[in-house]
């Protein structure tokens, strides 16, 4: 018998697997950084300089080449610490 005869039994199966474990999966993982967002800004850790750490042995090719292509300013140090301290 090839696989195509008995396909209508896993296709149920996946969809249900969709319906009742992916979906509700993806509900609670978008009220969790709704919860987590709304509850405020948390501090950022102390800025400790660790000589294997954030080392630029040539400038990245964008902006000034010292920071990082998805940089945040409030929680991604460059080498010599934030940049708002």
């Amino acid at each position: 018998m090839s696989s195509g005869a008995r396909g209508g039994g896993l296709s149920c199966m996946w969809k249900a697997l969709t319906y009742f474990t992916a979906l509700p999966g993806l509900g609670v993982s978008m009220l969790n950084v709704f919860l987590k967002f709304h509850h405020g800004q948390q501090e950022r850790p102390e800025f400790i300089t660790y000589p294997h750490l954030r080392i630029r042995s040539k400038p990245f090719p964008w902006g000034d080449g010292n920071q990082t292509l998805f940089h945040n300013s409030h929680v991604s140090p460059l080498p010599t610490g934030y940049e708002d301290e």
